[in-house]
């Protein structure tokens, strides 16, 4: 039934143009990739993302939907009891960008410790420490205000899950040592502070949450064409 799905949505794309509008891809394993159109190729749907395009099986996608439908896996996700500083805040941005909310409150434990005036050496500022750069490319006006630097940091930890297809350890190691890093080494930098943040932050978000982390240290190389 769920492979009746995709082929009958590939049959749309093809009667009304190669390329179709979608706004999530919905995959067998779960996940959820934020796309802007699709395309099949033979047995591979080609879906465009933020920062070029993720070729796959067009078996792993079971259906496309609208951003603002949410299972209610999803839901429960964004609405789980936070004992954490801008819970509200969080809560809301996660729902957003359907984000699972532990991960989003313990990327910022990890780089703020909930310290809305926080400064790193580089000048990273803020709850979840956004670069100068970053502020500006996400058009944050003031970066200490809790509202817009948990809104930004959120957006942009979603363009970086879309970006990895949704691998959650790329994404996480391009937030913190930046996606040319990523690019550079084909997958996880072999930093110390990049791989210990990512285990602490995901060890703590499957503690929120009762699930057990599963992530590898090792590089995971991913498809994404520029």
């Amino acid at each position: 039934m769920r492979r009746a799905a995709v082929i009958l949505a590939l049959t749309f794309a093809s009667i009304f143009g190669s390329i179709a509008r979608a706004d999530y891809a919905v995959l067998r394993n779960g996940g959820r990739l934020h796309v802007y159109s699709y395309e099949q190729l033979g047995q591979t749907t080609r879906l465009r993302v933020d920062g070029g395009t993720v070729d796959m099986p067009a078996e792993q996608i079971v259906r496309f939907e609208p951003e603002e439908v949410f299972s209610p896996r999803e839901q429960l996700k964004s609405e789980m009891d936070l004992s954490v500083p801008y819970a509200e805040l969080i809560r809301e941005a996660a729902k957003k960008y359907s984000l699972d909310v532990a991960l989003l409150a313990n990327v910022i434990r990890a780089e703020s410790n909930f310290d809305a005036r926080a400064v790193s050496i580089k000048n990273a500022q803020g709850l979840m420490q956004l670069m100068p750069q970053t502020s500006t490319h996400l058009a944050v006006r003031n970066p200490f205000d809790p509202a817009q630097n948990i809104e930004a940091g959120a957006r942009y930890l979603r363009q970086l899950l879309d970006r990895y297809n949704v691998n959650v350890s790329l994404a996480l190691a391009a937030y913190n040592a930046g996606p040319d890093r990523v690019t550079q080494y084909n997958g996880v930098p072999p930093f110390r502070e990049t791989r210990n943040y990512i285990r602490r932050v995901t060890a703590n978000a499957a503690k929120a949450t009762n699930k057990p982390a599963a992530v590898s240290s090792a590089a995971v190389p991913v498809i994404v064409q520029k």
